[in-house]
């Protein structure tokens, strides 16, 4: 036997083999095969009918505010500058109390009264000490003017002889006694009229008065109770009326951690944000970096002035500023971008095996962005890179949703 009809003997007859397999099986395999197909793609096509409804917001683009950017974030609050407890300089009961939380006061407005009786007695009493002195003070210059009469026809007669030395003498020494109870009556007039005068002052101790312009915050006091300039140590004599604040005054005082307090400098524009109204941008400047540290939190003060003035700053609001960088002179580069990075909601953020994602909304579909994130400002966040300006970002999306699931803004009907 040649090699060829070895070689022929060895080959395979594959129609052999494929003829061999039962024709039902091979049906069954098509057929499987088709459904599967023609599912997949009525899930790819009719899926959005069942898309998750989830929150959405814009990304927005993080200005270059004032002409710099962000380089340190912090929190801290609004302060009052000039503020003051108003209370009587005496120890008395009020008597009529004029004051209302939220109330404006102007400086030297009556805010109060005390029960004045002891003081207007005393002042009845010294001025009618006044009068006596007085009357007293008219007596003695009537004798004296008398006594220097007597006293010079003394002189006429001793100087024709017609009078004796002694008499002279007598004249002389009574008009010199009349001269010092002049002298010591006069004194008593001043003292009495001092007396009178601090009486008086005592008296308008019992008025509270405000001591400058301002707005009440604290309403301390009521008719019928005891106030004291000093504590009484027992509880039932209260210190004070209330407590007025310059609204003008306000100030920002926040806590730099001092491993960043080298990037902060008076005069340097700062971006602040109420809690209250985080819409609100109020442009404001450092004050000054208040020279000590705190040893306990690490920590610096920095003082923060408001460039605007506006009834909604209140003192001990929250706020949030954002220290600027102003860009150095007219020769930075054109291509430079005007912003720097993009504001989303918290609520966009997620933890996903420990990095910062987002979910974006593409198309109906929900497409996952791994995202740097920068820091806050008001009641957005900045993220840096990751997501562009204008994009659709899911805020409050559900725990389950995964990179591709169908999606659709809440409140859209479904397709």
């Amino acid at each position: 036997m040649d090699k060829s009809e070895l070689l022929n003997q060895l080959r395979i007859d594959r129609g052999t083999n494929e003829d061999s397999l039962p024709s039902r099986i091979r049906l069954w395999i098509g057929l499987g095969t088709g459904v599967l197909l023609a599912g997949a793609a009525l899930f790819w096509f009719f899926g959005r009918g069942d898309a998750i409804p989830v929150g959405v917001e814009t990304a927005r683009a993080m200005p270059s505010v004032g002409g710099g950017t962000s380089v340190l974030d912090a929190t801290g609050y609004v302060t009052a500058r000039r503020q003051a407890t108003v209370s009587a300089k005496i120890t008395g009961k009020v008597r009529t109390l004029l004051i209302e939380e939220g109330q404006s006061v102007a400086e030297g407005e009556i805010l109060a009264t005390l029960d004045d009786s002891e003081a207007r007695a005393e002042v009845s009493l010294r001025r009618a000490q006044v009068e006596a002195a007085r009357a007293g003070l008219a007596e003695i210059q009537s004798g004296l003017a008398n006594a220097e009469r007597e006293y010079l026809r003394q002189q006429e007669l001793a100087a024709r002889k017609l009078t004796s030395v002694s008499n002279l003498d007598a004249a002389s020494t009574q008009a010199e006694a009349l001269r010092a109870r002049l002298a010591s009556q006069k004194s008593q007039v001043k003292v009495t009229e001092e007396a009178l005068h601090a009486a008086r002052v005592q008296l308008d101790n019992t008025i509270v008065r405000a001591p400058f312009a301002g707005v009440v915050t604290v309403k301390a006091a009521q008719p019928g109770e005891m106030i004291s300039p000093i504590s009484a140590g027992g509880g039932s004599i209260r210190t004070g009326i209330g407590t007025i604040v310059d609204m003008d005054s306000l100030e920002i005082q926040v806590d730099v951690s001092e491993a960043y307090i080298n990037r902060v400098q008076a005069g340097q524009p700062v971006e602040a944000v109420l809690n209250a109204y985080p819409e609100w941008r109020i442009p404001a400047e450092v004050i000054a970096i208040v020279p000590t540290a705190d040893r306990s939190k690490a920590t610096v003060k920095v003082r923060i002035a408001l460039r605007a003035k506006d009834s909604r700053i209140v003192p001990e609001m929250g706020v949030r500023v954002a220290f600027l960088e102003e860009q150095q002179g007219s020769t930075a580069s054109s291509s430079a971008p005007a912003v720097r990075g993009v504001l989303v909601p918290p609520a966009a953020i997620r933890q996903d095996a420990g990095a910062d994602i987002i979910y974006v909304m593409q198309d109906g579909r929900a497409q996952r962005r791994a995202v740097t994130l920068g820091g806050v400002q008001g009641d957005v966040r900045q993220v840096l890179t990751g997501v562009s300006d204008g994009e659709a970002v899911i805020v409050d999306a559900p725990a389950t949703l995964r990179d591709g699931d169908a999606v659709r803004a809440r409140g859209e009907a479904s397709q």
